[in-house]
């Protein structure tokens, strides 16, 4: 059975946050790209969400890196996956 996918709000802001980035500075193909490459890393994760390294073994979050800049942060039960954060990693310390 699939996860279902669960975008929390910190998710889906710094997921908005970064494709607007990507399309003023890069333009429409690379923003479709990095979309593309996100959400074939998502299902990947959606059925094989130990494939991440573990962020926080204490709080249960694993991080997947989706490009070399970006790092999605995410927990997982047997019935969801949880989107916790986008994080660009020339950044200083991600929040969950």
């Amino acid at each position: 059975m699939a996860r279902e996918i669960v975008w929390t709000k910190r998710a889906s802001n710094s997921f908005r946050r970064i494709t607007n980035y990507l399309e003023y500075e890069f333009g429409e193909k690379t923003t479709r790209n990095f979309i593309l490459r996100t959400f074939n890393v998502i299902d990947l994760l959606k059925a094989n969400p130990e494939m991440g390294t573990i962020e926080s073994f204490e709080l249960g979050i694993f991080g997947f890196l989706i490009t070399k800049h970006n790092r999605l942060f995410y927990r997982f039960s047997q019935l969801e996956l949880i989107l916790l954060n986008f994080f660009d990693t020339r950044s200083q310390r991600p929040k969950f």
